[in-house]
């Protein structure tokens, strides 16, 4: 037997109530020493001047700042948090009126072009709309909250451009580029509970603080599930204890540590092979390397998954590195958010081809981006995203119905050889997300930059399978296109998986999934997850 697919995707309806736990102060993997969790969004009265509602971003001490992880040597002077502040025109609005007034007057005086500006107005709009259908009391209130910074920010990268090196971290002061994402998403996201009558007993699934739940009976009138789902926390639990291999010594200079290590290790390697002495030498590593393997739904796919991770997963949340298409970091609307976030910047290959004359530079850029890659993972304790689709998923020109899109069996095999050669323990993992809903693509991918931005309210789900190892298939076959083929089969195979407990969880209202062990297809005996009454924090 090859590789049984894993036995079991729980479903958590997911919470966004910050877990603060003093078992996680010691430092992990080679970030910043874990902080106690906070809530990443705030809800800003009516009361205060909009240009208080931004510094409440901005952290004020570089004391409380540390990257998650070092910056590489190329990294251009760009990249090093150096923002100008940006105009304060846009956070003096009071009203709708006022914000569009604002995006009016600056581009007829030449400031702002005309399709940019109307980008931003449409924004405005469709996220509007889309936060008044989820019927919280203080809709309009988040609206001019989050659009009035948003927009500000759009603007002023619109007036002094942001250039991503090709390894980026995330900006979180001077303002907290993180923070703007993850507010600007949790209203979309539907935690509203449903209400489903049971005749019978229910069972209750409680998530206790290390995550390995308490199951039992009662007997209940009516069971509640919110309509976001987290799968398999217990398996993010299990990532993070393998990028937590760092020791106490290291707490406080962990990021200079990092660096000084790479550098030595450099050194040592080319000594050897000067000496002709061929053989691995790790000096030491900071913890394991995890990869997710994942089908991609929308830009707004790192702002759920950290979104869902918060409250059980805050580092992995926050240290996520992406694997991120050009797009997501040219086009004015999309930039400020990939700012918030760790990306490696790459040009997708069914972009590849869209200017003739770029191509050769976009090849030298991916080249670079890997390279900044495999830096990374010498070191260790790195955790990257990457979609080996090339691209979103799109809907059944047919049926219309959403499934993740097919992998390139050469993408998997590339990380896959990159995570090895680290010389750094890894693993693989397959990581499904559904959030279409949220943040559509466009029907057919377009090769001009300024989409139009389709927004909703809707439920969104995260699941992660257990890591699956190539090893296992190197062992069971003999033809190397073959392994690779199965491997990458494999990978997506679990991840459609995956996907479908989660579409029968957000679209069947049938709580918990399951897989049968015995089948690996989905069991139907969905167990329901009690769920507190609430509507989601802004």
């Amino acid at each position: 037997m090859i590789l049984s697919i894993p036995s079991t995707v729980k479903l958590y309806a997911c919470s966004t109530t910050p877990r603060v736990s003093a078992s996680h102060s010691s430092s992990l993997g080679c970030g910043e020493p874990r902080r106690l969790t906070r809530s990443s969004c705030l809800l800003f009265c009516a009361s205060y001047p909009r240009e208080t509602a931004e510094m409440l971003y901005e952290r004020k001490s570089p004391s409380n700042f540390a990257a998650a992880t070092p910056a590489v040597a190329s990294s251009s002077a760009s990249d090093h948090h150096d923002v100008s502040p940006p105009p304060r025109s846009f956070l003096d609005a009071r009203s709708e009126q006022d914000l569009l007034m604002v995006i009016q007057k600056e581009a007829e005086a030449g400031r702002l072009p005309i399709n940019i500006a109307q980008g931003m107005t449409e924004l405005y709009h469709n996220y509007r709309d889309a936060v008044l259908r989820s019927g919280h009391p203080k809709a309009d209130e988040i609206v001019m909250s989050n659009m009035a910074i948003v927009l500000n920010r759009i603007f002023s990268d619109v007036q002094d451009p942001f250039q991503f090196s090709p390894y980026h971290n995330a900006i979180r002061e001077p303002f907290d580029y993180y923070t703007l994402g993850q507010k600007y998403i949790r209203p979309l996201v539907d935690f509203r509970p449903w209400q489903m009558p049971i005749s019978d007993h229910c069972m209750i699934n409680f998530q206790s603080t290390c995550l390995l739940g308490n199951e039992f009976i009662r007997i209940v009138e009516y069971c509640y599930c919110k309509n976001s789902y987290l799968g398999n926390s217990s398996i993010f639990y299990e990532i993070e204890k393998k990028l937590e291999q760092v020791h106490s010594f290291l707490d406080v200079s962990i990021n200079v540590i990092m660096e000084l290590y790479v550098i030595i290790d450099k050194l040592v390697k080319l000594i050897l092979e000067v000496l002709c002495l061929n053989f691995p030498v790790d000096i030491c590593h900071f913890g394991e390397n995890i990869i997710l393997m994942s089908n991609h739904q929308t830009e707004a796919d790192p702002a759920v998954i950290a979104l869902l991770l918060e409250s059980t997963s805050s580092f992995i949340a926050e240290n996520l590195i992406y694997v991120a298409g050009d797009r997501v970091i040219t086009d004015p609307l999309s930039k400020p958010f990939s700012m918030g976030r760790n990306l490696l910047c790459v040009y997708s290959k069914k972009h590849m081809s869209d200017d003739p004359k770029l191509i050769d530079m976009k090849r030298r850029a991916n080249t670079k981006s890997l390279k900044e890659m495999a830096l990374l993972l010498r070191t260790g304790a790195k955790i990257i995203w990457i979609a080996p689709s090339g691209g979103r998923d799109r809907p059944d020109p047919v049926t219309k119905e959403w499934h993740p899109a097919p992998f390139d069996s050469s993408s998997v095999d590339n990380m896959r050889r990159l995570v090895e050669h680290a010389g750094v323990p890894g693993h693989i993992y397959p990581l499904a997300i559904m959030c279409h809903e949220i943040m559509p693509p466009p029907l057919k991918v377009e090769k001009e930059i300024g989409e139009r931005r389709e927004i909703s309210f809707h439920g969104v789900g995260v699941s992660v399978g257990p890591a699956i190892d190539y090893h296992k298939i190197y062992s069971a076959l003999d033809d190397p296109d073959e392994e690779k083929s199965m491997y990458s089969e494999l990978l997506y195979s679990s991840i459609c998986q995956q996907y479908d407990v989660l579409k029968s969880a957000i679209y069947g209202k049938q709580g918990e999934g399951c897989f049968d062990s015995a089948t690996d297809t989905i069991s139907r005996s969905m167990v329901l997850v009690e769920c507190k009454n609430a509507l989601a924090p802004s």
